[in-house]
């Protein structure tokens, strides 16, 4: 991955689950819920995976520089479900507008289709000027999205690569697939070393009755890495749980209903937490192993524990991704030129945190305003 301040200083970038990304909702995850009324809410988020300092200031320097006369217009920001991966998301979106001196609203769909289109006609309805959402389908938000499009709605998205996307200022999310080949090469490393040429029975927790395409392409990144490094492997489960509490009843169940377990891959935040302790409750984490996705102060902790089952996950820049979406549809409002993002999707690259690297996990910590772990 390259490094967040590199991405920050690449200009008008504002972020990858295309045209943006292999992804629908980027890391999947689930309903949480704030309560459903269509009506915005000024919302704050948890704090972010910040960027370096010097980075982090060089942009929001170039956003506040064209800030002047912006309180005439207002924007929002959407996200599908409450967890850490997309209250980080709000929080880009949150710090943009703030660092531009925008007022913004935001909300949550709740991984509610017919409440995403609603939110999105409320907004034009309020004269909302421009949107940064992280849509819930490549097709079905679309549409709504290129209606408020072309009633003047400047509109950015975030954690999704979506084919019709000339009508956006600009997009943000991660390449599935690419990412989870990147910790895959890792989980295949660690898997050699620990079971040898023995054939590894393989637990998978993902998220594709909610968003199949992203769900498989992370698998596929993740089997398709095994494969390539000599890994015998058999798929003992495949289940569904993207949210904690969940994972947690779902990875435990398949731990009793496969004691031969050896390894769970997971493929978001709230699968990866949950796996980790349902192998914790279960007494077995010196037997089974956990590979996993996206990066937080919990996650990248349980990385770095050496009694803990997780060896490694690759993070996500939903903040980046939520920042700049945010910042081009500001720049668009404001008649600036956004043609190197318009109608395009960026991939943000990820960044891998393993217990081989302790390290380069705990810079990780670090550049994200945690502190180091000792």
């Amino acid at each position: 991955m390259k490094k967040i301040a590199a991405l920050l200083l690449a200009s008008a970038m504002v972020i990858s689950l295309a045209a943006c990304g292999n992804s629908a909702p980027a890391a999947a995850e689930a309903p949480a819920a704030k309560e459903a009324a269509p009506a915005a809410k000024e919302t704050e988020a948890p704090a972010p995976e910040t960027e370096a300092p010097a980075a982090q200031a060089a942009v929001k320097e170039e956003v506040q520089a064209s800030s002047e006369g912006a309180k005439d217009f207002k924007v929002a920001g959407i996200v599908f479900q409450d967890d850490q991966f997309m209250n980080m998301l709000t929080k880009g979106y949150v710090d943009a507008a703030a660092d531009a001196g925008v007022e913004i609203l935001t909300d949550n769909t709740n991984n509610d289709q017919a409440k995403e289109t609603e939110l999105i006609n409320t907004y034009l309805a309020q004269g909302i000027a421009g949107l940064a959402i992280a849509p819930l389908n490549g097709d079905a938000s679309v549409a709504a999205l290129k209606a408020a499009n072309d009633q003047g709605m400047k509109i950015a998205l975030t954690n999704i690569d979506v084919k019709d996307s000339d009508f956006i200022v600009g997009g943000f999310t991660s390449d599935d697939y690419t990412n989870c080949q990147i910790v895959g090469k890792e989980a295949a490393e660690i898997l050699k070393e620990k079971f040898g040429d023995e054939t590894v029975k393989i637990a998978i927790v993902q998220f594709k009755s909610l968003l199949p395409d992203n769900s498989g392409n992370r698998v596929k990144g993740y089997l398709d890495a095994l494969d390539a490094g000599g890994v015998k492997y058999e798929v003992v489960a495949d289940q569904d749980a993207w949210l904690q509490d969940t994972a947690l009843e779902t990875a435990s169940a398949i731990l009793t209903a496969h004691p031969e377990t050896q390894c769970i891959i997971t493929v978001n935040d709230g699968g990866t937490i949950g796996s980790v302790m349902a192998v914790q409750n279960a007494g077995l984490s010196d037997k089974v192993v956990v590979f996993g996705h996206d990066g937080s102060d919990q996650i990248s902790s349980m990385v770095l524990d050496d009694n803990c089952p997780l060896q490694a996950v690759i993070a996500q820049d939903p903040y980046g991704q939520g920042y700049r979406a945010m910042t081009q549809v500001i720049k668009a409002i404001r008649g600036e030129d956004v043609s190197d993002t318009q109608g395009k999707c960026q991939f943000l690259d990820g960044i891998l945190i393993t217990c081989r690297d302790k390290d380069a996990a705990n810079q990780w910590r670090v550049d994200n305003g945690f502190e180091a772990i000792k």
